[in-house]
């Protein structure tokens, strides 16, 4: 007898196919290597991508002010640029002269230092007959195995300084690209938002790039008085070139927590120069203007500018610096700004909203409950 025909029900018996859900699943996971792998391989070119971004939401205020005064946005952007091209020219004015005078002198100390090695009773010949040190260069240089490696250790500083010099010229490019397409790239990223939810969005996007904007002014301002403070410390006590260690302060006190050290420990170094005593001045006094910048100029800028807690700052940072190196340490404190501004404007009042039509829900709930009859007394 034949058996019947029967529908299966797919609601109740779902025709699940295991070799198709696992080749799904392979799939997607080479898929996510994949993409994982290639992230990693453009690791350069996100961290330039980033690095622009952050150049251009730091120069936008300047830029949104020369608008409000009536001028183009291409004009106000090329006004800004050349502003930051002539300070960037100036410092290189400033440093050119030094730097090609130090060469120079070290290149007329070469012959004076040889014939001193040759010298058995000056200092560098006594220590050339200790070490033997020309002997050993000698011998270093002589072999085909060291010259190959001098060529490969000039070969490889020429490759990075062309990939310093691109890499330079990319992110002033695209900085400059997105200056100019800011309002564009703007609206054009709304519209991934929902039309409820797109005007706010917008607003808080116009916040975060109000606080950036805050913070580099700060950070500008306090670098300044980085390189007033060098200049001011330089230049009584005869420290060689002091507009140019104090422009070089300034700049390196824009990178968070390192910065200022950097700088402080380049100047110490240059005053050895004049004297020691005046060295081991120069360290203690910029050992007493770090902990005042840490402790009293910083913590102000981040509480009345940023409004985010120092302690959050340093972690920021820290993080940043180490996920990133320097780039990181630069975006690290406009990044915290704009999770800040995020989690209070959008997380923590929608978990709020949450939780508040539940606390009603079970007081309604409490309050419709029928309350039992009181037993009679006497029962």
């Amino acid at each position: 007898m034949p058996r019947p025909f029967r529908i299966r029900d797919e609601a109740s018996q779902p025709d699940v196919s295991w070799v198709g859900m696992g080749f799904g699943l392979g799939t997607g996971l080479l898929l996510a290597y994949a993409l994982a792998q290639a992230l990693l391989g453009a690791e350069q070119v996100l961290v330039l991508a980033l690095l622009s971004l952050f150049l251009a939401v730091s120069l936008e205020p300047a830029v949104g002010v020369l608008v409000r005064l009536g001028a183009r946005r291409g004009v106000a952007v090329a006004v800004v640029v050349v502003a930051v091209l002539g300070m960037v020219a100036g410092f290189v004015a400033l440093a050119v002269p030094p730097v090609t005078t130090e060469i120079d002198a070290l290149v007329n100390a070469v012959p004076v230092w040889i014939q001193e090695l040759h010298d058995h009773h000056s200092t560098l010949g006594r220590l050339e007959d200790r070490y033997q040190v020309l002997e050993k260069l000698k011998q270093h240089f002589s072999g085909g195995d060291a010259a190959s490696a001098l060529f490969s250790g000039v070969l490889g500083m020429g490759r990075r300084l062309v990939g310093a010099l691109a890499g330079l010229l990319a992110v002033s490019t695209l900085t400059i690209y997105l200056l100019t397409g800011m309002p564009v790239i703007k609206r054009f990223a709304l519209r991934f938002v929902r039309e409820p939810s797109r005007d706010a969005v917008g607003d808080l996007t116009d916040r975060i790039v109000a606080q950036v904007g805050r913070y580099m002014l700060a950070n500008v301002a306090t670098s300044v008085l980085a390189g007033l403070a060098t200049f001011a410390w330089a230049w009584p006590f005869g420290v060689p070139y002091p507009v140019l260690l104090g422009v070089f302060v300034a700049i390196m006190d824009l990178i968070p927590i390192i910065g200022s050290t950097v700088g402080g420990i380049v100047v110490s170094l240059v005053a050895l120069t004049v004297s020691v005593p005046v060295a081991v001045a120069t360290g203690v006094f910029y050992t007493l203007f770090r902990f005042a910048e840490d402790h009293l100029v910083n913590p102000l800028t981040m509480k009345y500018v940023v409004r985010i807690h120092p302690a959050a700052t340093m972690l920021a940072v820290l993080a940043g610096g180490t996920l990133l190196g320097i780039i990181g340490a630069l975006v690290a404190v406009p990044a915290a700004t704009a999770v800040k501004l995020i989690l209070e404007e959008v997380v923590f009042p929608a978990r709020d909203e949450a939780v508040e039509p539940a606390a009603d829900l079970a007081r309604d709930e409490a309050m419709e409950e029928p309350v039992a009859d009181a037993a009679p007394i006497g029962t």
